[in-house]
C-alpha cells in the first residue's frame, strides 16, 4: 500500500495548483502507484485471486480516467502518460 509520505509526494508532483488534491491527473498518478505496488505483490503471490480482481478494477478505473482526460485535455494526457511511462 502507498504510505502517507509517498501519497503526499505524488500529489505534490502531479497537482495543477496549490490546493489541488483530487484532479484527474492526481487520481491517475495515485492509482498507478497502487497498481504498481499490487503488481509486485502478485508476482510473489500468484494465486491471490482476490487481489488480482482488485487490480483489474483499478486498471479499469484508471483506463476510464485516462480516456476522459484524453477527451477533455489532450496535452495534459500526453504529459501524464510520459511522466508515468504508461505507454511504450
Amino acid at each position: 500500500m502507498v504510505d502517507k509520505e509517498q501519497k503526499q509526494q505524488i500529489i505534490e508532483q502531479f497537482r495543477i495548483n496549490e490546493k489541488d488534491t483530487g484532479s484527474v491527473e492526481v487520481q491517475i498518478a495515485l492509482l498507478t502507484a497502487r497498481i504498481n505496488h499490487l503488481t509486485e505483490h502478485l508476482k510473489m503471490h500468484p494465486k491471490d485471486f482476490h487481489s488480482r480482481r482488485g487490480l483489474m478494477k483499478m486498471v479499469g478505473r484508471r483506463r476510464k480516467m485516462l480516456r476522459y482526460l484524453k477527451r477533455v485535455n489532450p496535452e495534459s494526457y500526453r504529459n501524464l502518460i510520459e511522466k508515468l511511462s504508461l505507454r511504450k
